[in-house]
């Protein structure tokens, strides 16, 4: 009698357990497959004195439909396929890496150094956004067949074309002025502080956007909603920090067990209210950021799993979201590269111009700040996530972010090498011979 379904319920477990094992083992595959070619291209990129995060989303490109689509396509959709049980795990994990990401740029954040500065850095900031913002901007809204939106929605691309061609990458502009021995001099403090405030304003900027896609309820609303979490976050931390016991402990919980739910619950609400989630991770870990034991205990303990794991596979996952060669528009990659780089130059070392520094000085505070890097590449993942922008586009601002990281550091180096002066040139063959 129990015969028939006995049987039927064994065949269909073992049916269903094949089916978990082999969704099982093509999400391992993949989180393998992408985290090893970002371990290699990333120590390759940074051989070559570059951001590890270039050489990560450049191995994502060669696995995605660029490369091996093109000469493997059976494979690369096996491995990578876009829709599935298998995707929808890699791109939970990736997302994961993205919020752990910006959590932690926003761990970067030292307001304090801003403070320090404050006229010059202001001066720097507020020109190294505004003439970014007015390009990016006027170029949408003076060459509207250009971009193949629609014109209802054009008015909001300009607005995220301008915001996008205002932020700078906090976290790679710290590791390039740290490579040239320059995060402790005034050039590399005012570089800092700026790009800080011109991050802040432009990630402010991105989540009015992305909240005035949400049609169920005002904007005004929706941002002040979103601050609530920010302050109950900030107050849970500062009542956990006072226990300075725990800064000095070996164990990974206690402190950082708390700043990990804190970091997803900011998240969580911010995405709810339609700020999307990595707005709330960045504000999460700005706040924490003021509190320095805190925040290099934090880092201490977290940073080898978000930069060298979590990190890695989302950086290197963004090179499977378009094809790069069929995607490549000549016009706009170069009309949104020279854009960016004019208005971000000229802007921000125009500010510094008239705060006082000499020409040089500024110019290298230009290219410094025109540093993309890796945050741009997250705005514009988190924008063809939304549908705010197409794929061109987002080929076109990854292609943008590359370059200018690219030449950041160089010009900088070229611009603060100082030749000695003949009286100097004396002194020192006089010690010498002496």
């Amino acid at each position: 009698m129990f015969l028939i379904p006995t049987t039927l319920v064994l065949a269909l477990g073992g049916s269903l357990s094949g089916i978990v094992s082999d969704i099982l083992f093509k999400s391992l595959l993949q989180m393998a497959v992408l985290l090893a070619v970002a371990v290699v291209f990333g120590r390759a990129a940074h051989r070559l004195h570059q951001p590890s995060v270039l050489g990560e989303i450049l191995g994502g490109i060669i696995l995605g439909p660029t490369i091996l689509g093109t000469i493997a396509p059976s494979m690369q959709f096996w491995l990578f396929p876009v829709s599935g049980e298998s995707a929808q795990i890699l791109r939970d994990v990736a997302y994961l890496g993205l919020i752990s990401f910006v959590f932690t740029a926003g761990l970067e954040v030292n307001l304090a150094c801003a403070r320090r500065r404050s006229r010059s850095t202001l001066l720097t900031s507020i020109f190294g956004i505004l003439l970014p913002f007015a390009l990016g901007f006027g170029m949408v809204v003076l060459l509207p067949g250009l971009w193949g939106v629609p014109s209802g929605d054009l008015r909001v691309f300009a607005l995220f074309m301008g915001t996008a061609l205002s932020i700078s990458a906090l976290p790679v502009i710290a590791r390039i002025l740290m490579d040239l021995d320059l995060l402790n001099k005034e050039i590399g403090t005012m570089i800092l502080s700026a790009a800080t405030i011109d991050d802040m304003v432009g990630w402010s900027l991105f989540a009015l956007i992305l909240s005035s896609l949400n049609k169920g309820i005002s904007l005004e609303l929706n941002m002040g909603l979103t601050l609530v979490p920010f302050a109950l976050t900030f107050y849970v931390l500062y009542i956990e920090g006072k226990n300075e016991a725990r800064y000095q402990s070996s164990y990974l919980g206690g402190l950082v067990d708390l700043i990990a739910v804190a970091m997803l619950a900011a998240s969580v609400i911010s995405e709810v209210l339609g700020a999307h989630a990595i707005y709330g991770a960045f504000l999460a870990g700005v706040i924490l950021s003021q509190r320095h034991k805190r925040r290099n205990f934090i880092l201490k303990k977290t940073y080898p799993l978000v930069m060298g794991i979590l990190a890695p596979i989302y950086f290197t996952s963004i090179g499977l979201k378009a094809n790069f060669v069929t995607n490549f528009d000549l016009p706009i990659v170069l009309l949104v590269l020279i854009v960016a780089c004019a208005g971000k130059i000229i802007g921000a070392g125009l500010g510094a111009k008239v705060s006082g520094l000499p020409g040089k000085k500024a110019l290298a505070i230009g290219f410094g700040m025109n540093a993309r890097g890796a945050m741009e590449i997250v705005l514009a993942s988190a924008a063809l996530d939304y549908g705010l922008i197409g794929p061109r586009i987002f080929v076109a601002l990854v292609i943008m972010a590359f370059v200018t990281t690219m030449i950041g550091g160089s010009m900088i180096q070229r611009l603060m090498i100082t030749k000695p002066s003949l009286e100097e040139l004396r002194i020192e063959t006089a010690s010498a011979i002496h």
